[in-house]
């Protein structure tokens, strides 16, 4: 075998993923939020981008300027010089005309207020000069001093738990070790006001000792509210009833037991506990006076509304108009003057290539900016399209969509349509629904039809609520009620819809509705 080396030309086809088609695929997933956030940093990278104002001019139709902006050449009006004859002539005439006296004022909140004693006036210059008063250090805006009032700072907002609990913290503990451990406590409680971390798990990343981990908590759990710093339910439990003074042995029993509590297996808790049925009857209702999450009393993290990237809406003709959120589309465009200025006085070849390497990004970022929106209107438009009975007559008539299905009719690849969907949500009169909501599986039926399983979802779940408590209604007896309707479906399948509808079984519906 020899070794020899040679040249070859040969000839193919490859797809090279520009750093401009991997910013135009990241767009299309992203969500209005993150959109927001990453053209705002383009903002702020790219000199040429500008933000386009409602109402205001293309940036192309003007001009930046390094400096401030020329001041242009006016003749002015000299103000005429005033002194303290004509300041008296004045006051006097505007009382005559008015029919009233100027120290005939009153307090805003009612009460009058008597005559003030009249301004010294002198000449300075050519204004006029007013002795200190209680009013003249009042700026703009009723501010005094000459500052602008921050109405922002002077917001209220209420105490998150953390906060109210490192309070009671600094007061209760006063060893730095202990505090140092208490403070890593609260920040490890959740918003419901558990305890997210295990004892040891808290001792293992502070490298101390478990016992002053759990002693520090038992100081904690002491805490307002009630409740706060439960490891699990029965935790939570048992400390709202220990301040209460009715966490006796047979309360104690039952809150060990809350699983029999929560399948209404009454007979097995009057056992466990020792009690008759009035007695239990009483403890149960004890514990559902309790709150399972003290935690939810106090403020926090504020509620993200879903703003629809899409509104649907029906026409007069039957038809639906859709329409894209303007909200959620940044407003970019391009400088093409400060472009053209920048590249003039461009001196050296890194600085020319910083300019072209701006234009190219702001071109190809306002380029992937209408393609995003033109794409997702697109798809949401075939979506429509698909479903038109959802939007029609509701969920039960929801039809069996994939990706393929929007794909090959838009003419895209099915990734794309995946990317489009992810994050985007449509907002009907009916409600807002994210876009994977309306691709839903198949399930077949008599006949050669097919159901949605969304809409199968919800007729099990509308089927259970109009059960009655003396007819409870099994797996088995609601696969039978769906197949004379025309569904071909499984009990297990009926069992997995129900449990994720959380929906509990027929035997624990039956204890709960007293059947």
């Amino acid at each position: 075998m020899s070794l020899s080396q040679r040249m070859e030309l040969r000839q193919g086809q490859s797809l090279v993923m520009t750093p401009q088609l991997l910013q135009a695929i990241k767009l299309l997933q992203l969500s209005h939020l993150d959109l927001v956030a990453y053209v705002d940093a383009e903002l702020e990278r790219n000199p040429l981008l500008e933000r386009h104002e409602e109402g205001g001019e293309a940036p192309d139709a003007r001009e930046r300027l390094d400096g401030p902006d020329p001041v242009p050449d006016v003749a002015r009006e000299e103000a005429p010089a005033w002194d303290a004859d004509t300041l008296t002539a004045d006051r006097s005439s505007l009382e005559s005309d008015l029919d009233t006296s100027l120290d005939n004022t009153f307090d805003p909140d009612g009460a009058a207020v008597g005559p003030q004693p009249e301004p010294q006036a002198f000449a300075e210059g050519d204004r006029l000069a007013l002795a200190p008063g209680p009013w003249t250090g009042v700026g703009p805006g009723g501010s005094f001093d000459g500052e602008e009032q921050d109405f922002e700072a002077r917001l209220t907002r209420e105490t998150t738990l953390a906060e109210h609990l490192a309070a009671q913290l600094d007061l209760a503990i006063t060893d730095p070790m202990e505090r140092l451990v208490g403070r890593f406590l609260v920040d490890a409680i959740d918003d419901a006001g558990w305890l997210a971390e295990s004892v040891e798990a808290v001792a293992e990343r502070l490298s101390c000792e478990v016992a002053l981990v759990e002693r520090v908590l038992a100081a904690i759990q002491r805490f307002d509210p009630s409740g706060v710093g439960a490891r699990d339910l029965a935790e939570c439990l048992a400390i709202q009833l220990r301040e209460k003074d009715r966490f006796d042995p047979a309360m104690q029993a039952l809150v060990s037991r809350l699983d029999l509590l929560a399948k209404r297996d009454l007979s097995a808790l009057k056992r466990l506990c020792g009690v008759d049925d009035e007695d239990l009857a009483d403890m149960i209702r004890e514990i559902r006076a309790l709150d399972p999450k003290p935690g939810r009393a106090f403020g926090g993290a504020p509620v993200e509304v879903l703003v629809p990237d899409v509104f649907v809406r029906p026409a007069p003709d039957g038809s639906w108009l859709i329409d894209l959120n303007p909200d959620t589309l940044p407003r970019v465009l391009m400088n093409q003057a400060y472009y053209s200025r920048v590249a003039r006085a461009a001196k050296s070849e890194t600085e020319r290539a910083f300019v072209t390497e701006c234009l190219q990004n702001a071109n190809w970022l306002t380029r992937s900016l209408d393609q995003r929106a033109k794409t997702i209107l697109k798809v949401a438009t075939e979506i429509v399209r698909q479903q038109d009975g959802f939007f029609a007559n509701g969920v039960t008539h929801l039809r069996p969509l994939n990706l393929r299905t929007i794909a090959d009719a838009i003419g895209m690849h099915e990734s794309t349509v995946s990317r489009v969907t992810s994050n985007k949500s449509i907002g009907t009169q009916r409600g807002v629904f994210e876009m994977k909501y309306f691709f839903t599986a198949a399930i077949s039926g008599t006949g050669g039809d097919q159901h949605s399983s969304e809409a199968v979802r919800h007729r099990i779940k509308q089927l259970i609520d109009a059960e009655r408590p003396t007819a409870i209604l099994s797996d088995d007896q609601l696969v039978k009620i769906l197949r004379g309707e025309g569904i071909d479906i499984a009990r297990r399948t009926v069992a997995k819809y129900r449990e994720s509808l959380r929906i509990p079984s027929s035997i624990e519906r039956r204890r709960a509705k007293g059947g």
